[in-house]
């Protein structure tokens, strides 16, 4: 009894650490996914800050030289000040999310998508 107590106890733990590595392997693939994700993120977040910032002095150049020439009025200054409906950063990062997922697809079902499986080829004959 003790002997067979052993063996399945042997069995089992043969079966957990398969299955930790099995997760092991899984999961890596997932950490380098989101590590491409959150690298393009935030590099597409730094480039938005930039960009408004740079805005933001071109625009603060113009109040300036607007003022300075005497033709600036509040309606003026409203219009070049208030921010419009320009593009976000999510619409652009949901975007770029989709292509990475697409990428991602083709990568690991196209090659796969072509070749038959035993058990198609079975329905098509039995079909027949």
């Amino acid at each position: 009894m003790s002997k067979d107590l052993e063996k399945k106890e042997e069995e089992l733990e043969q079966t957990l650490a398969r299955q930790l590595e099995l997760f092991k392997a899984e999961s890596e693939d997932w950490l380098k996914i989101g590590g491409v994700v959150l690298a393009g993120g935030l590099i597409a977040f730094a480039i938005v800050k930039t960009r408004g910032k740079r805005k933001d002095r071109k625009t603060e150049e113009a109040l300036a030289v607007l003022e300075r020439e005497g033709l600036l009025t509040k309606d003026i200054e409203k219009k070049l000040t208030e921010r419009g409906s320009n593009s976000s950063f999510w619409p652009s990062m949901g975007q770029r999310l989709l292509i990475l997922g697409l990428a991602f697809a083709k990568e690991k079902f196209l090659p796969n998508l072509f070749t038959a499986d035993p058990e198609d080829a079975k329905v098509e004959e039995q079909s027949r």
